[in-house]
């Protein structure tokens, strides 16, 4: 494969430091932002697929991206909107948001936005020229291709007194949960603790709290203020970061190794339940199955097909692989002997959802916990 589209002189996105690391190579992927209609016959275009983290912030960053738009958002699972209540009584207990806040929303181009949460605590969005009283970043930050002004933009719309916030998935259940696959094309950087606190305070900022949440395996969101001290709960959160090696890139590089298992995992599952006489199905074309069945190599011979509860996708296919996007009224008609689970949040809903499934003797199986043998 070519290799002239391969960034040599990489940069931090961040601090512009050019010393650092690649922690992980996915490859040559196609963008999970588009996703073609199942007849289109054009060959998805690949791209290169790595991580870097820099040897100065410690911010673990993607490399190359092919910038195409972003397509229809998919299905956001409940566990996103249970967090997103508990997040924002947390705020409020904390005095951070209530009766007349003044306050600014960053959001996720994939949706999400608490917006009517906060409402209901008395947050308002800001009169035209007017400053908040909070900037709250709802996973949108990770978005952004240069951290350094991003960061500059949002901190700009606050008062003097004003307090910043950042919902994050974290490096550290990323590594720790080898979710290599949480890489994609146009998100930018994966922040540990440790690293975003540091970058804070390298703009000025100091960080005082943070709330741990199990979203996703572990997210974060952490509060700063121009002035403040930090509490125990943050110290404790980047004390245990830290230690888990969240600053140190041959830790972070054990995602290199669980990209080689489950991709293999995923395969040998597959055809040794195919083997058996067992169907298999897919359920959730989210951004990280592109990657992993690309590189499992795991195509519609395999994956008849993969069932998705947001409309926007159905009749459309996974890029790189070919596996067509459908129904899940068409699963549950296909009776299907195991459905592979590519975002595991969604559990608890797709079996309250779906129950057929388990009652015509079916089971979910959780793609990103399969191993190779």
């Amino acid at each position: 494969m070519p290799d002239d589209d391969l960034i040599t002189d990489i940069r931090c996105r961040f601090c512009g430091s050019g010393h650092g690391e690649i922690v992980l190579d996915a490859g040559r992927q196609p963008t999970a932002k588009v996703f073609p209609k199942a007849g289109d016959p054009a060959e998805d275009p690949l791209h290169p697929l790595r991580m870097w983290m820099c040897g100065r912030c410690h911010l673990a960053q993607l490399v190359e991206d092919p910038d195409t738009t972003e397509e229809e958002p998919g299905l956001e699972p409940d566990a996103l909107v249970q967090q997103a209540e508990d997040a924002v009584a947390r705020m409020a207990a904390a005095g951070i948001v209530g009766e007349g806040t003044v306050l600014v929303e960053f959001g996720s181009p994939h949706g999400g936005s608490w917006w009517d949460i906060l409402a209901r605590y008395g947050a308002r969005a800001p009169e035209p020229g007017e400053l908040a009283d909070v900037v709250v970043d709802n996973l949108g930050y990770m978005h952004d291709a240069d951290q350094a002004a991003a960061l500059e933009r949002r901190t700009s719309l606050l008062k003097p007194d004003g307090v910043v916030l950042f919902q994050f998935h974290t490096l550290a259940s990323i590594v720790a949960g080898g979710q290599w696959n949480a890489l994609r094309h146009g998100h930018f950087a994966y922040y540990s603790t440790p690293a975003l606190a540091g970058m804070l305070e390298s703009a000025g900022w100091t960080p005082t709290t943070a709330w741990w949440f199990p979203l996703y395996g572990g997210s974060v969101l952490l509060a700063a203020r121009r002035e403040g001290v930090r509490d125990q709960a943050l110290s404790d959160l980047i004390a245990s970061e830290d230690a888990a090696g969240m600053l140190k890139a041959d830790i972070v590089r054990g995602l290199q190794r669980a990209a080689d298992d489950m991709s293999d995992g995923l395969r040998q599952f597959i055809e040794s339940e195919r083997a058996a006489g067992r169907t298999v199905w897919g359920y959730s074309a989210a951004s990280r199955a592109v990657a992993l069945l690309c590189r499992a190599g795991v195509g519609p011979e395999l994956l008849p097909s993969i069932a998705d509860g947001g409309g926007a996708k159905h009749g459309r296919r996974m890029p790189g692989s070919g596996v067509p996007i459908t129904a899940p009224d068409e699963m549950v008609a296909a009776r299907p002997d195991t459905v592979l689970l590519f975002v595991a949040d969604l559990l608890p809903e797709v079996r309250r959802a779906l129950p057929e499934i388990e009652a015509d003797g079916g089971r979910w199986v959780i793609a990103d916990e399969l191993h190779a043998s």
